[in-house]
């Protein structure tokens, strides 16, 4: 079933290629396709731009140092980032840049985990979406342009969108978390999500960014233009080939199905948090009244929740499924009974791939 989906998706254009795994322990891994368009066939091994993905990592490596005592879900997070303390905050979301107020109150690690910091994408034209695409903090498909304490230096010139804990609005708050993790470590968030979770885990294609030996696995990336599709990075090529040049904590991860696959089967079977912080992941923790129409897409809190970096399932056929997707055509999402599914391809999201991550839903 899941070779026919890509199979006739790759047909009708809508991905060049791409690597599937339905199932539980140790599925079979469907790869289908090509590493780029007139390029080699899809390797089960390739090594996927996972954007999004990796704040269900970066939650889970936030939930084990609060489990090793090293912070608390309700501690402000202003002793280890100390550019957000003291925050300014609209007097509404779409208000002039110098229409604030003092928060109420510091942003927490809980805030970050839940996309409740009072920071995220501006949906809405506002005089602060117009400011974040000027200084380069609004979100976008494209890799980080600075280094991560540039990053957070030039987001903190910005008031907040709403007061902390107030309000949603999607990605900023995981950049943050990256940036919060590294600090609590003292060393790069790569280096301690791999001495913490990969190698464990043994997660060797998992990072943030493809070693030089291994560029031959890193598929090109493409985007829908109007004529089909149009490559934005080569294979084996580009921000993700090789370190980069600084350092990347706000970043996102590459990753491979299988290893993907092997840290999901893990955080469900509890060996990487407690029963109490899983529930917590899994479940919705966003207040009601944060479930505003403007926080996101149209439609996204009639069924859906949003709990640890995942989104959850609130009615419906697969109530209870939790999982989320990246902006590279990337997918996963694990039901009740603890089957897990990880789809990636690498074409950036949008109307002409909509229909097959829709379709891999139903598999």
């Amino acid at each position: 079933m899941i070779r026919d989906l890509l199979d006739r998706h790759i047909a009708e254009g809508t991905i060049p290629g791409a690597v599937a795994i339905v199932g539980a322990d140790e599925p079979e891994v469907v790869a289908a396709g090509v590493m780029s368009v007139g390029g080699s066939p899809m390797r089960p091994d390739a090594i996927m731009r996972i954007q999004s993905m990796t704040k269900v990592v970066t939650a889970t490596a936030a939930l084990r140092l609060v489990e090793a005592g090293r912070i608390d879900l309700d501690s402000a997070v202003d002793e280890w980032l100390p550019e957000l303390a003291d925050r300014s905050v609209l007097r509404t979301p779409t208000s002039a840049l110098d229409d604030t107020e003092p928060a109420r109150g510091p942003i927490t690690l809980r805030h970050l985990l839940t996309n409740t910091s009072g920071y995220g994408m501006q949906l809405e034209e506002s005089p602060l979406q117009t400011a974040m695409l000027e200084n380069g903090t609004e979100a976008g498909p494209l890799p980080p342009a600075v280094g991560a304490d540039e990053w957070l230096r030039l987001l903190a010139d910005l008031p907040l969108a709403y007061q902390p804990g107030e309000g949603w609005r999607y990605h900023h708050s995981f950049a943050v978390l990256g940036i919060l993790l590294s600090r609590l470590a003292g060393r790069p968030l790569g280096e301690h999500l791999a001495d913490d979770l990969f190698s464990p885990l043994g997660m060797t294609d998992t990072g943030f960014w493809v070693q030089n030996d291994r560029l031959e696995r890193l598929p090109a990336a493409y985007r829908h233009g109007g004529h089909g599709l149009v490559e934005t990075e080569p294979a084996g090529s580009g921000f993700y080939a090789g370190p980069p040049p600084f350092d990347v904590s706000h970043g996102e991860l590459v990753s491979t199905a299988q290893d993907f696959h092997r840290f999901v089967r893990a955080l469900v079977n509890g060996s990487l948090v407690s029963a109490e912080h899983l529930e917590l992941l899994r479940t919705d923790q966003v207040p009601s009244s944060c479930k505003t129409p403007e926080s996101f897409f149209p439609g996204f809190w009639t069924a859906m929740g949003w709990g640890f970096g995942v989104a959850v399932q609130a009615q419906g056929p697969h109530r209870d499924r939790f999982g989320w997707s990246g902006g590279q055509g990337t997918d996963f999402f694990v039901d009740p009974d603890g089957r897990v599914a990880v789809l990636l391809t690498q074409v950036e999201m949008g109307p002409a791939i909509f229909p097959l991550i829709g379709e891999f839903q139903t598999v």
